[in-house]
């Protein structure tokens, strides 16, 4: 019998952490990109955007305003439809998201530009790690965030506190590596960018597609395992809240 308290793939932090690290970097090098190639528009950080959506306001600018409002309206949609897409694949989410990622990836080369007010172009990107955020959930079935760092700051300081106090919680120790896998990523967009323009995209889009296959393989291997669990409970859902996708396994 499956674990019940373990969560789809990857269930056990053995798996899990390698995973968040990959993604953080591949989320900071899609971030980067978009960041150069779309006027400085953030692809994943949604608290920069939100800045310069109160500051065009105030300037009267209603195109920086609809450009950086829907920019933060799509994000918030990829989160939106990659909880439940989470929630209805069971222990495959991992794949089925990464894929979906890795789609929309390229995808975003062949939509047209848009316009200041409306960067269509960039919208593809944006839903890609708006989704990325519904990927991993961690013991207490709490998202992971991995594509922007200022909660990971916020917590690394305040592990350093509880280190000095007493005992900081076990998350405070992924913390810093988080921080230095997106910023590893944002490097390598940065250059990736800078030596293949728009077409970096590809890059992000094919590391995607990468992951989705060997988290597709490792499910299929570690069936029955502690590393997949065969019940997928919704990301961020209340603890008193029954899983949507319950995939029943050998022996139960």
């Amino acid at each position: 019998m499956a674990d019940e308290s373990n969560k789809a793939f990857p269930a056990s932090p053995v798996t899990r952490v390698p995973f968040a690290l990959m993604l953080a970097g591949l989320a900071g090098a899609a971030d980067s990109i978009g960041f150069l190639e779309f006027s400085q528009l953030f692809m994943s950080f949604m608290s920069g955007n939100t800045t310069r959506f109160g500051v065009a306001v105030s300037g009267f600018d209603w195109a920086g305003t609809t450009r950086f409002a829907s920019v933060i309206a799509v994000f918030c949609f990829g989160a939106c439809i990659g909880t439940l897409i989470a929630a209805w694949s069971g222990r495959f989410r991992l794949s089925v998201l990464l894929i979906i990622q890795a789609v929309l990836f390229a995808v975003g080369l062949f939509v047209p530009f848009g316009n200041i007010a409306f960067p269509l172009h960039a919208y593809p990107i944006v839903l890609a790690l708006g989704i990325q955020n519904a990927t991993l959930q961690d013991e207490a079935g709490r998202s992971i965030a991995i594509t922007y760092v200022t909660g990971t700051v916020v917590r690394f300081g305040a592990g350093v506190a509880n280190l000095i106090l007493h005992k900081p919680a076990p998350s405070f120790w992924l913390q810093a590596p988080l921080w230095g896998a997106l910023s590893t990523g944002a490097v390598i967009g940065g250059f990736l960018h800078g030596w293949y323009g728009e077409r970096a995209f590809l890059f992000p889009a094919g590391f995607a597609a990468l992951l989705a296959f060997v988290s597709l393989v490792l499910t299929i291997l570690l069936k029955d395992t502690p590393y997949v669990s065969g019940i997928a409970p919704q990301p961020d859902a209340h603890p008193e809240a029954k899983p949507t996708a319950v995939v029943r396994t050998t022996g139960r």
